[in-house]
C-alpha cells in the first residue's frame, strides 16, 4: 500500500494505492463533499486483482483547496497530471456524482488513456440553479462548532427542521458529521472547501454534458440507484439510447449513493463488468 506523498504533483493530493503493481489499474472519483475513504469497501474487494487509486479530488479532505479552478477540465487535469507521475499509461475511470460528471469530462478529454469507464448516479442534463441548494444547506450549518457534543445537538435537533435535504436524513447527516473534523483552533470546521464545493456544482452543472455521452467511445457502465433523486430514469434511460457502448444497470433499494446503500451489490457489478473487461 503507498499513502500520501509522492512526485511533484502528488504533493498536492491526498491519495492512496491498494492492490499489486502489476494488476490492471483502476481509478475511483467521489462525489461532491466526498473524500477517499468512501471508496473502503469497494476498493478492499477488489484490490486482489486491481492495482486501485482513490484520492481527494481538489477542493476536498486533504487535498489542494485553490481559491478557484472547480470546472470538470480542472478536474480532468488533476487527473491527468497524477496518471502521468504515477506512470499509469491505461486505466479504469470509476466516478461517483460529481465524480461521474468529472469522469466523463475526462474520457471526452483522453480517452486514449482508458480501457472502460463507470458512472455512478449523475445526469448529463445542465442545472444552472443547483448550486443554490448547496449554497443553502451549508450556510445553514453554523461551523465551526466548538465541540463533538454541539455538532451532535445540532443535527439531531435543527437540521431537519432548517433544511429540506432532497437526500434521506439518515443517509446525509452521518455524510456531512464525517466531513467535519478539529482544526488546530480546537474547532471542528469543514475538511473540504466550502466555496469549492458551491463552485464545482456551479461550473458542473451549468451547461448539459449530452456530448461528452455521444462521445464515448470505450466500454461503459452507467448505474441508476432505483429511488435517486439525482438522475431521473427517463434521463437514464436516453443516455443509454445515445451511446452503443453504454450498458445501464439498475440497483434496486438505492438511492444516489449506490455503493453505500447497496455495497455488495455495487461491487459485484462493477467487478464483473471490469473482468470482462480486463480479461
Amino acid at each position: 500500500m503507498i499513502i500520501g506523498k509522492g512526485m511533484s504533483i502528488l504533493d498536492n493530493f491526498n491519495y492512496r494505492i491498494t492492490g499489486d503493481d502489476h494488476l490492471p489499474k483502476v481509478v475511483f472519483l467521489h462525489g461532491l463533499m466526498g473524500f477517499l475513504n468512501n471508496w473502503g469497501s469497494v476498493t478492499r474487494r477488489l484490490s486482489g486483482k486491481y492495482q486501485c487509486l482513490v484520492y481527494d479530488q481538489r477542493g476536498h479532505g486533504k487535498s489542494i483547496k485553490p481559491k478557484s479552478g472547480y470546472h470538470p477540465k480542472d478536474f480532468s487535469d488533476d487527473l491527468f497530471q497524477i496518471l502521468e507521475a504515477l506512470g499509469w499509461s491505461t486505466i479504469n475511470l470509476v466516478g461517483h456524482s460529481m465524480g461521474g460528471r468529472n469522469a466523463l469530462y475526462f474520457s471526452y478529454l483522453h480517452s486514449e488513456r482508458l480501457k472502460s469507464l463507470v458512472i455512478e448516479d449523475i445526469g448529463p442534463e445542465s442545472d444552472p440553479d443547483g448550486f443554490l441548494y448547496y449554497e443553502k444547506m451549508l450556510g445553514a450549518i453554523p461551523t465551526p462548532f466548538s465541540s463533538k457534543a454541539q455538532i451532535a445537538d445540532f443535527f439531531e435537533h435543527r437540521f431537519g427542521q432548517e433544511l429540506a435535504s432532497k437526500e434521506n436524513l439518515k443517509a446525509i447527516i452521518p455524510f456531512l458529521i464525517a466531513n467535519l473534523e478539529e482544526k488546530p483552533s480546537g474547532l471542528y470546521d469543514w475538511k473540504f472547501s466550502k466555496e469549492g464545493i458551491i463552485e464545482s456544482v456551479r461550473q458542473g452543472r451549468s451547461e448539459d454534458s449530452w456530448a461528452l455521452i455521444d462521445h464515448i467511445s470505450i466500454p461503459t457502465l452507467y448505474l441508476r440507484g432505483q429511488n435517486s433523486k439525482d438522475l431521473k430514469k427517463s434521463v437514464f434511460e436516453q443516455v443509454l439510447q445515445r451511446n452503443r457502448l453504454v450498458t445501464g444497470v439498475e440497483i434496486s433499494d438505492a438511492g444516489h449513493w449506490i455503493h453505500a446503500d447497496q455495497p455488495e451489490v455495487f461491487t459485484r457489478e462493477l467487478e464483473t463488468f471490469l473482468d470482462g473487461i480486463n480479461r
